[in-house]
C-alpha cells in the first residue's frame, strides 16, 4: 500500500472513530457533524462522572489514535485500570436472603460524627446530605434538617426514586421529577459517591449520605446518628429558638431509647423483613411480630400527641417515616395487611395526621409520588410489571 493510500485510510479510520466516539458520548448531537476537524472527548471514569476535555485539534496521523499524555487521563487510565465489578452490591434483585428465607439488614459503615474539636467541625456550608424521598431512613434525616432550621448550613441532593440494577440514580441518569443533579462531582449513581470515598467498599450503596465537600469523603450514612448530630452539633450557630428544640431530651432519652428498639426491629425493620421474605414461615415471623408492635403502639398513643412525654422527640420521627408508607405501599406490596393504619388504628391515624398537617417539616419532606414509584418499580422480584397503584386516595386523610 503506497504512503498516500495509507494515510487516506487512517484519515478515514479516524474519522469515522471520532464521529462513533462523539455521537455516542457528547450530549451535543450536532457535534458529530465537526468530528473530523474537533474532537470533543468525554472520558467515563469509575466513579460515574463524565470528565469534559478541551477540544483538541485532530492531526491526520496515527499517532492522533494514542491517548493523550495529560495527568487528567493519565489519571482516568489508572482508576479505569483498578474498575471492579460491584453489581453484587449495587442490584436489589440480587440481594441475598438467609438460608431460612429471612431478611437481614446490614449495619451502615461510615460512622464518624460531626461535633466540635472533632475531624469534622460543624461549620456552615461544609456538609451536604445525599437522599432519597422515598426511602424512610433518608426522610428522617429531611424531617430533622428542616426542624432545626438548617437548610442554610448542610445542601441537599434527591436522588431518582426509580432504583436499578446501578442502584440509586441522579437526575442526569433518570430524569424523574423531583430528582437532582449532583452538584458536587457530577454523579450518575450514590454508589459513585461511596467508591470515591472509598474504592474497596464492599457494602450497600445507601442512603442517607452526608458528605463532607472538605476532606471530598462520606462521614457518616446511618439515618439514626446523623439526626442526633443535626439535633445539637450546629446549635451555638443557630437562632435561638431552633437551638432550643430538643429532639433527643436527657430527661427522656432511657424512654426513647427503649421505644426506638422495638420499633426499629418490628416496625421500622419489621415491614422490610415481611416484605422482602422468601419463604412462609420467615414472611409470618416477621408480620407477626410486626403487628403486635402496632397495638402497642395504638396503646401508647391513645389520648397522646407524642410517644415520648408531652413533646416531640425523634421517636416521633423514627416511626412517622414507616407510619405515613404504611397504607400507600406496605399493606399491598409488602403483604402487611392485617389492617391498614387509617382503618385499624385511630390513634396512630390521628398521630400521624397531626404531625403531617401542623407542622411542615413532615409535610414538606413528604413526596408520595416517589414512596410508590420506588417501591413498586425498584422491587422486580415482588412486582415483575412494575404496575404502580393509584391508591389510597387520598393517600393521607385530613384531619
Amino acid at each position: 500500500m503506497s504512503g498516500v493510500r495509507r494515510r487516506k485510510r487512517y484519515d478515514d479510520l479516524l474519522q469515522s472513530w471520532t464521529r462513533k466516539l462523539v455521537t455516542s458520548c457528547c450530549p451535543n448531537k450536532d457535534a458529530h457533524v465537526h468530528a473530523p476537524r474537533r474532537m470533543i472527548q468525554l472520558l467515563r471514569v469509575p466513579s460515574g462522572h463524565c470528565v469534559r476535555v478541551l477540544p483538541t485539534r485532530i492531526k491526520p496521523r496515527l499517532s492522533a489514535l494514542r491517548p493523550s499524555p495529560t495527568p487528567r487521563v493519565s489519571a482516568f487510565r489508572t482508576m479505569a485500570s483498578s474498575a471492579r465489578d460491584v453489581s453484587h452490591l449495587s442490584d436489589i434483585t440480587r440481594m441475598k436472603t438467609d438460608p431460612d428465607g429471612s431478611f437481614k439488614r446490614k449495619s451502615s459503615s461510615f460512622r464518624e460524627f460531626v461535633h466540635k474539636g472533632g475531624k469534622y467541625e460543624p461549620e456552615k456550608g461544609r456538609y451536604h446530605l445525599y437522599v432519597s424521598y422515598a426511602c424512610p431512613w433518608a426522610t428522617r434525616t429531611l424531617i430533622v434538617r428542616k426542624i432545626k432550621g438548617l437548610e442554610e448550613f448542610i445542601d441537599v441532593s434527591v436522588v431518582s426514586p426509580r432504583m436499578g440494577a446501578q442502584g440509586w440514580p441522579f437526575a442526569n441518569t433518570d430524569a424523574f421529577p423531583g430528582a437532582d443533579v449532583d452538584p458536587l462531582h457530577n454523579a450518575e449513581h450514590v454508589k459513585d459517591l461511596y467508591l470515591r470515598a472509598k474504592p474497596d467498599y464492599e457494602g450497600r450503596f445507601t442512603v442517607p449520605v452526608l458528605w463532607d465537600k472538605k476532606t471530598s469523603t462520606i462521614v457518616n450514612n446511618e439515618s439514626s446518628e446523623i439526626i442526633r448530630m443535626f439535633n445539637t452539633a450546629f446549635n451555638d450557630q443557630l437562632p435561638a429558638d431552633k437551638a432550643a428544640i430538643d429532639l433527643y431530651p436527657e430527661t427522656l432519652r432511657k424512654e426513647i431509647d427503649e421505644i426506638n428498639d422495638w420499633v426499629y426491629d418490628t416496625v421500622n425493620n419489621g415491614v422490610y423483613k415481611s416484605g422482602f421474605a422468601t419463604t412462609q414461615q420467615a414472611y409470618e415471623a416477621a408480620v407477626v411480630p410486626l403487628f403486635e408492635s402496632l397495638d402497642r403502639l395504638e396503646k401508647i398513643l391513645t389520648g397522646k400527641d407524642y410517644l415520648v412525654g408531652a413533646q416531640l422527640t425523634e421517636a416521633d420521627v423514627r416511626l412517622f417515616v414507616t407510619i405515613v408508607r404504611f397504607d400507600p405501599v406496605y399493606v399491598g406490596h409488602f403483604k402487611c395487611n392485617f389492617r391498614t393504619i387509617r382503618d385499624g388504628y385511630p390513634a396512630i391515624h390521628s398521630w400521624l395526621r397531626k404531625l403531617y398537617w401542623n407542622n411542615s417539616a413532615f409535610s414538606e419532606t413528604c413526596n408520595f409520588e416517589h414512596i410508590k414509584t420506588h417501591y413498586y418499580w425498584s422491587h422486580p422480584s415482588i412486582n415483575p410489571h412494575r404496575v404502580v397503584p393509584v391508591g389510597p386516595i387520598p393517600n393521607i386523610l385530613p384531619l
